[in-house]
């Protein structure tokens, strides 16, 4: 791709994002979701490849219908009360459509079809964009909205967004597929608690950020796309193979990393809000997310291929890994002791 048309899209990004959560007006909201929208697709289609241009054409057809229905029902909500405002959505019909479009916009259950595929059809890059930065506008018109959310229904939601996540990513062989799923499993669990402590939700969603960047930035690196070149690839870099199974356990929550901080806070918050059947559901669910973390992570350093694989032979490289892959990881295992201060912070 043309550097100054990649350009052109990164800030076409920044711009459709920074619009999006900076606006008070619904309209302003919608231009930035589909500037963003707009942006993105090129990206994920510049591999002129059948699977890049089937997830760039899945991915417009997802998100135009999302924009559709965030637009019908800000105009429902402006018709009912007269305010073009996001805080000031009252009208319930405007309420669900709104949960609906979003969770269409995020891939949560049950409008989470198009998103494994579009990442398995997209760059490593770009697989990392759409599942970091891409969620943080419709995120942000989440917590905006979040007191006049329907409790009941964002439960359901998220309970089964955590089972559906963790399940299918069971059987998986790609690694874009599995991280999708895991993806999914997490904004389970932001979508939990978001009624009842919006900033944990924020937190959650940082912290997600640098764990899942780290990973598709480490996998970009060992060029990994699939669980048998993965095998392989400890010869490449040993010590990044060693850091990306430590992240990998961080994502799945294990207590000395950092992953395992907003887990135990939403479960913390969930038993005050006397939810304790939903926090042991969910929490149960994240044993099926740590099979397939554990089964990554077994496969990246632990083991070796018992027999010769069809890939060429990844032989060591001695090139370090970039300062921004060190201190994602560096952020993605060691922010644990530091809880204390990260929660006087919000």
């Amino acid at each position: 791709m043309n550097p100054y048309a990649k350009l052109t899209f990164s800030l076409s990004l920044v711009l459709g994002t920074t619009i999006t959560i900076s606006s008070n007006h619904w309209m302003m909201a919608w231009t930035g979701l589909e500037i963003n929208t707009l942006a993105i697709i090129p990206l994920i289609s510049k591999h002129h490849h059948p699977r890049a241009i089937e997830a760039a054409i899945k991915y417009f057809l997802t998100q135009a219908a999302a924009s559709t229905l965030l637009l019908f029902s800000s105009t429902i909500n402006a018709w009912h009360t007269g305010q073009w405002d996001i805080t000031q959505l009252s009208h319930p019909t405007a309420s669900l459509l709104l949960t609906t479009a979003i969770a269409m916009k995020l891939g949560l259950v049950p409008f989470h079809f198009w998103f494994p595929e579009v990442l398995q059809g997209s760059p490593l890059t770009t697989a990392m964009l759409l599942s970091t930065v891409m969620k943080f506008p419709p995120i942000t018109i989440l917590l905006l909205t979040s007191h006049s959310l329907n409790p009941t229904l964002l439960t359901t939601m998220a309970i089964a967004s955590a089972a559906l996540g963790g399940w299918m990513g069971l059987n998986q062989t790609q690694i874009r597929k599995i991280l999708a799923f895991s993806s999914i499993s997490h904004l389970g669990w932001m979508t939990i608690i978001l009624i009842y402590n919006p900033k944990l939700t924020l937190l959650t969603f940082y912290l997600y950020c640098f764990m899942t960047a780290a990973i598709f930035l480490t996998l970009n690196t060992t060029k990994s796309l699939k669980l048998s070149t993965m095998m392989t690839s400890w010869t490449k870099t040993p010590t990044l193979n060693a850091s990306f199974m430590l992240t990998l356990l961080s994502l799945a929550g294990l207590p000395p990393l950092t992953g395992f901080l907003p887990k135990w806070l939403i479960i913390q918050e969930l038993s005050k809000q006397e939810m304790t059947p939903a926090a042991t559901i969910i929490a149960i669910l994240s044993l099926l997310g740590l099979f397939f973390y554990l089964r990554l992570a077994y496969y990246s350093t632990i083991t070796l291929p018992p027999n010769p694989t069809n890939h060429m032979k990844q032989w060591y490289v001695n090139k370090p890994a970039s300062t921004l892959i060190a201190t994602l990881i560096t952020l993605s295992t060691l922010l644990l002791p530091m809880s204390p201060m990260i929660l006087a912070s919000i």
